[in-house]
């Protein structure tokens, strides 16, 4: 197969990705189809000395700590894959082994107490309402994404990355300006210490109200001229002009009360059939799991549609602002060789994977600026 680097590297990732996928669906029907699931609940309620009838957070942490684990076992090795070695074998990562596995196990922990958080939630709800604890599951779940979203910066980023704020005096007044003249205000400018881990370049405008702060990474400082840094950071100024984050938020919010009223609805027809003790027995989460897993995975190409239009729409308000097509065009051309960007992905590649418009379409569409 004649294929260039770019994408190699992409089919090879998106390979592992849907390896990935598969093999946590996988999990999740045989812990459902074997009884296991039931039989580690069981065994988290015998652990806990609690009643399996009556909502114990005890018991629900067993079980939850349990899956997790089991499910880290099955899924390491694509994960180390995907995350290390394919990364370092096109050039992409900088990372020693032992500094991934060390934020690869932050990440794990992170995620293990989420899900902690989660399902302690959906079980606490069930015993306030057995009718709308999905409802009240999701506005929860809601309330918490949009606390994480505005203390993301300052709690969440600084466990896997350094970031200080930027020396270069010129460069960040120029981006501070920027920001304002969009109608942005930010809390600072800081240097992203993306390069002690990866040969990617990125900026980033992350945060809201008084955490909104501008990144700019490391790799992009060193090799960047500060026109093409300006229009970079114009694009990510767009998403919260035209108010892409908050749209963002709305639809995923519709889309989690979707999936756990599905999620409700399954568990409600197939607890008998999968030997549970009924519907607020913890061996039905991996129900709940899968048909949110399903239902996201169904919206898929319609947010990455509707995310692409997002991007043409701020490589235009950032052209239009800064004023320098001809910066913005060099800019994509050293990010898409840097990142190692997908140069011609396939109609049905680009519908399903991806949530940017392809390099050579966002050029050309800059070109017209000229």
């Amino acid at each position: 197969m004649n294929e260039d680097k770019s994408t190699r590297y992409h089919r090879l990732k998106r390979r592992s990705a849907i390896a990935s996928i598969a093999i946590s669906t996988a999990l999740l029907a045989v812990l459902l189809m074997s009884g296991l699931s039931a039989s580690i609940a069981a065994l988290a309620h015998r652990g806990s000395q609690t009643d399996p009838a009556v909502y114990s957070p005890l018991a629900v942490a067993v079980y939850v700590l349990l899956v997790v684990a089991l499910h880290e076992a099955c899924t390491f090795p694509i994960a180390f894959y995907q995350g290390l070695l394919l990364e370092r074998r096109y050039g992409l990562s900088k990372e020693a082994t032992g500094g991934w596995l060390a934020d690869h196990a932050k990440a794990t922990v992170l995620g293990l107490v989420l899900s902690l958080a989660a399902a302690e939630t959906i079980y606490l709800s069930m015993r306030v309402s057995a009718t709308w604890w999905w409802l009240l599951s999701a506005a929860a779940f809601i309330a918490a994404i949009a606390g994480l979203t505005r203390l993301a910066p300052v709690l969440l980023l600084p466990l896997f990355y350094r970031f200080t704020p930027l020396a270069r005096e010129s460069l960040r007044d120029r981006l501070v300006s920027l920001s304002d003249r969009a109608g942005v205000p930010v809390l600072g400018v800081y240097e992203w210490g993306l390069g002690e881990k990866s040969r990617r370049a990125n900026a980033a405008l992350v945060g809201t109200g008084a955490t909104r702060r501008i990144l700019l990474s490391d790799t992009l400082l060193a090799e960047y001229s500060e026109d093409e840094i300006e229009v970079i950071l114009a694009h990510e100024i767009a998403h919260h002009v035209h108010h892409d984050i908050r749209n963002a938020f709305v639809a995923e919010s519709a889309l989690l009360v979707l999936a756990l009223y599905a999620g409700a609805a399954a568990l409600a027809v197939s607890w008998q059939w999968l030997g549970l003790l009924g519907v607020t027995d913890i061996g039905g989460l991996p129900v709940l799991a899968l048909a949110g897993g399903l239902l996201t995975m169904a919206a898929t190409p319609i947010v990455n549609a509707v995310s692409r239009r997002n991007e043409r729409r701020a490589d235009r308000f950032a052209i239009t602002l800064t004023k320098q097509p001809a910066a913005f065009i060099s800019a994509m051309k050293r990010l898409g060789t840097q990142n190692l960007a997908e140069e011609h992905p396939s109609k049905l590649v680009l519908w399903l994977f991806h949530s940017h418009p392809p390099i050579e379409q966002r050029i050309e569409a800059a070109r017209s600026f000229l």
